[in-house]
């Protein structure tokens, strides 16, 4: 997949890259990235060297049918491992299982803190179960990753990508061993998660949004809800409005009717012999 995908996407994009040296040529550590496209998962990979493993919903999977199955065979080359989000715990246990395998192993895990794609290219705060607890739990090193305007080259819901250069910057590795065996205190997560989001906003250069990505959206779908609900209100009361003229004008047209033609009956009486 680094030669059927990466070549011609180094080829075709040409992304620069800064910060490259600082990742490891061996063992394990943690690549903690923004997230602003779907291209954001073969961008990362395409300019390392090494195979970088991210997780992905398994419904990408489990879809049956030819296309189904040439979906899963490309996310499983490009290094996409399946998580079942129907446990009780949903995604979040499975992640951190997942990660903690494939950094046991040596690899290299990417993941993106704040759990889902910008709505809008801002940054949004960091959820601290995934990152930090596979973090403490492995003692891998993080390093924070910026991606530069990938959101241009394929926005939400754009299936043909714009030709352009995007960016990535790749931050020194951060340490985490301090903190080693408290996985398990929050406190000490939401600190890992915020010193890490505070990185990648100074490589990425974004605007900070104190307040989940998966909230935004929901507000934003919130409000373009309450937009079309109070449009086809307006339009409904537009419409009553117009068929409300229609009758007036109607009653109008038909009482100078009646006042004409007793106009006409009373000019005709008074004109007969």
């Amino acid at each position: 997949m680094k030669v059927a995908v990466g070549g011609p996407l180094k080829v075709a994009f040409r992304p620069w890259v800064e910060g490259l040296e600082n990742v490891p040529a061996e063992g394990a550590a943690i690549l903690a990235s923004n997230h602003l496209s779907f291209s954001d998962s073969f961008f990362l990979p395409a300019i390392l060297d090494r195979k970088v493993t991210f997780i992905a919903k398994a419904e990408y999977f489990t879809t049956p049918g030819v296309k189904g199955r040439l979906t899963a065979a490309f996310f499983k080359g490009v290094g996409q491992l399946p998580v079942d989000r129907s446990g009780a715990r949903g995604a979040g246990e499975a992640a951190i299982k997942s990660g903690i395998d494939v950094l046991e192993r040596g690899e290299l895990f990417g993941i993106y803190p704040e759990g889902t794609r910008s709505p809008d290219g801002r940054l949004y705060r960091g959820k601290p179960g995934g990152l930090a607890r596979v973090a403490l739990a492995t003692g891998a090193p993080v390093l924070p990753v910026a991606m530069i305007d990938t959101e241009k080259i394929q926005p939400p819901g754009k299936v043909m990508p714009k030709l352009m250069r995007p960016g990535i910057r790749i931050g020194k590795p951060l340490d985490f061993s301090r903190y080693q065996g408290m996985e398990h205190d929050r406190f000490v997560l939401r600190a890992v998660t915020d010193e890490v989001m505070y990185e990648i906003m100074k490589l990425s250069g974004q605007e900070y949004v104190d307040m989940y990505a998966t909230a935004m959206k929901r507000q934003l779908a919130d409000a373009a809800k309450a937009e079309k609900e109070a449009e086809k209100a307006a339009k409904a009361a537009l419409a009553r409005a117009e068929k409300e003229q229609a009758a007036k004008e109607k009653a109008e047209r038909e009482q100078a009717e009646r006042e004409q033609a007793e106009k006409d009956q009373t000019e005709q009486r008074r004109t007969e012999p």
